[in-house]
């Protein structure tokens, strides 16, 4: 019996003893190719030696030291790197142990801000539907998923809600891609005037929304508009690329495909690459700047921020990355794997949609495909297609109430940045195999 509360308090999930390169294994020695990266972290894949090399060099010399005494070498030569391969002036970075931290980390930033430039009445965040921002009651209260919200809803901040950005869900047929951006860019400043734009904080958003509606990206000119509007009521722009950042759309950020700049940014998952717990906020100069001019202190703190022996982890990893050029092979392998996406998964009857950027890929499944009509919820096809994937060898990552919370499947798939072409036609052709199997016995 095990005394962890596992994610199923009915079941105690397989045990993994080793893994290396793209894969894990299990206690029996079966072997699974890790194509979701547990969800988007490992882009190195696992026990790569040059960052196994740098946790021990950095253990050897000074695993911890609280931030209310020190700072630390490799901290600061981490947070040089990423400023450094910031755009615009993302000029500071502030070190968490996770995403949700990071969110968290964010939000309380951006209401200080505000007070230290002497307007304390906005205290509201705008935020969107089927959206994903974290598990602590800050970022969930700015998150969309309604099935995580649901029970915690007494206990969240109120937060202006407007639609997501997904043109195949909901895209009308008598509108261009053009008039569906401007719609939603209207609905948004709507929500800002109808609110006023003299109580909110920040317009909070994935650039590419990850685990709610799987790997969904926003229209051409919808981040430039939003960052727009931001600019036209003073409101600030936070990207949460938690998951999908840090080279998994294939360059470092993902906004940067998009044109645009935020105010404060959320990293963490391919931050560290699973190596050790990290989460970061990359902050502009106008909002460090403004705390510096005013009280000089940023009123927040964890234990474990700027915690050394993580800091090496994630400078290992990023310089790997920068070294060995793999966001141009994110780039190569991700075209791979979209393609083969399209050309053998799109041609299933049940297969609605296939999308992505780089090695952050998402398939959504229909049960009618001309009219997008899901299936029944009841029957967890998302579930199913994970345990069979999962018994063939295939990890990918599915999940549930794509749509609203409750309805609709999608399969999300994440591979690390070292996957081969032979291990996505790998991932491909299992897929196709167990969708066509999971689909038909509905």
């Amino acid at each position: 019996m095990s005394r962890i509360i596992h994610r199923s308090l009915r079941s105690v999930p397989a045990v993994a003893t080793r893994a290396h390169g793209a894969y894990i294994f299990d206690a029996q020695g079966k072997q699974y190719l890790d194509a979701c990266g547990g969800a988007a972290v490992s882009c190195l894949g696992h026990a790569h030696p040059d960052v196994l090399a740098a946790m021990h060099r950095q253990i050897d010399q000074l695993a911890y030291a609280h931030t209310s005494f020190f700072t630390s070498d490799t901290v600061e030569q981490l947070a040089e790197q990423l400023t450094r391969t910031a755009p615009g002036d993302l000029n500071y970075a502030y070190f968490v142990s996770g995403g949700s931290e990071a969110v968290e980390t964010a939000l309380k930033l951006a209401r200080q801000y505000f007070v230290e430039i002497g307007q304390p009445a906005r205290t509201r965040f705008i935020a969107r539907k089927q959206s994903y921002h974290g598990n602590t009651l800050g970022a969930l209260a700015v998150g969309g998923n309604e099935w995580r919200r649901r029970q915690f809803a007494p206990l969240l901040i109120d937060v202006i809600r407007v639609s997501a950005c997904n043109e195949y869900r909901d895209r009308r047929a008598d509108e261009t891609q053009q008039q569906y951006t401007q719609r939603l860019l209207s609905e948004l400043e709507q929500a800002i005037v109808d609110a006023g734009p003299e109580t909110i904080i920040g317009f909070c958003a994935e650039t590419v929304v990850g685990a709610t509606s799987g790997a969904t990206p926003p229209t051409p000119g919808y981040l430039q508009g939003v960052r727009r509007l931001c600019e036209k009521y003073d409101i600030l722009f936070i990207a949460d690329e938690v998951m999908c950042g840090m080279g998994r759309t294939g360059t470092l950020h993902a906004f940067e495909q998009d044109g645009v700049v935020p105010d404060l940014v959320t990293i963490a998952k391919g931050l560290g690459g699973g190596y050790q717990p990290i989460g970061a906020v990359l902050a502009s100069e106008k909002v460090v700047s403004a705390l510096q001019a005013g009280s000089g202190l940023f009123q927040h703190g964890h234990t474990y921020i700027c915690h050394a022996t993580a800091a090496a982890a994630a400078l290992a990893v990023q310089q790997v990355i920068e070294r060995d050029h793999l966001l141009e092979a994110v780039q190569q392998q991700g075209a791979y794997l979209h393609k083969a996406l399209r050309d053998v998964l799109g041609e299933l009857p049940h297969v609605g949609d296939t999308r992505g950027r780089g090695l952050f890929a998402g398939v959504e499944l229909v049960r009618d495909k001309a009219t997008k009509t899901p299936f029944d919820p009841a029957m967890k096809l998302h579930a199913a297609i994970k345990a069979n994937c999962m018994a063939r060898g295939l990890l990918v990552y599915p999940m549930g109430g794509t749509l609203d919370g409750q309805y609709g499947d999608h399969i999300l798939i994440a591979p690390p940045f070292i996957v081969t072409p032979q291990q996505l036609d790998f991932v491909v052709d299992t897929l196709n195999t167990v969708i066509r199997e999971e689909t038909g016995k509905l």
